[in-house]
């Protein structure tokens, strides 16, 4: 039926590949293997291949961010009941793999989910981070060329650390240097000289 929809609306239906494990069933895009859905075996509850059309199947997965349930319907090139039946047995695979962990093994498959969702939204919050970074930092050298007084053409000189300083150089003792009135600067005594009491 949606297929029908589609070639109604004159749009092409996706080519997709699919990965069924005892964890669930990724839906990929077939050249970049990007995953595009991601439905976990335990949120699948029906999963049926069309008897009249042996091109078809489809199943119903509980979608867990909208909690809503989602029906996938697929052209499988006559492979519909072959994929069924390797859905049906991956939850049998999983349901002996559930008897003999004990229960713990849901548990640690919900905590995994968790803490993945966790570390895609860190990502994310960590991509948006970087380039609002990278904002202010190109903000930043706009604004130190607009500062410079217009026409001023600011010197080289060498620089030692990031406040453009330039390192202190010895003052030999024949040099005098000038003060701002005009006087000499009084003379600095040498330590080998004794104060008198």
């Amino acid at each position: 039926f949606a297929r029908h929809i589609k070639k109604s609306e004159g749009q092409k239906t996706p080519k997709v590949e699919l990965q069924i494990s005892i964890y669930g069933v990724k839906i990929l895009d077939p050249k970049t293997k990007e995953v595009q859905h991601n439905c976990q075996l335990h949120r699948i509850s029906f999963c049926a291949d069309d008897k009249t059309d042996k091109r078809i199947f489809t199943f119903i997965c509980k979608d867990s961010e909208s909690n809503k349930h989602l029906c996938y319907v697929f052209d499988s090139e006559k492979c519909a009941e072959e994929i069924t039946l390797t859905i049906g047995q991956a939850f049998d695979l999983a349901y002996r793999k559930f008897l003999e962990s004990g229960g713990k093994d849901v548990e640690t498959r919900k905590q995994i989910a968790g803490l993945q969702k966790r570390i895609q939204e860190l990502e994310t919050e960590n991509t948006e981070l970087k380039n609002k970074v990278q904002d202010l930092e190109n903000q930043l050298r706009i604004t130190q060329v607009h500062a410079s007084p217009a026409g001023s053409v600011t010197p080289k000189s060498p620089s030692t650390d990031i406040f453009d300083m330039v390192p202190f150089s010895p003052i030999s003792p024949q040099s005098s240097t000038p003060t701002r009135n005009g006087t000499q600067p009084p003379p600095v005594p040498s330590r080998s000289t004794e104060i008198s009491k």
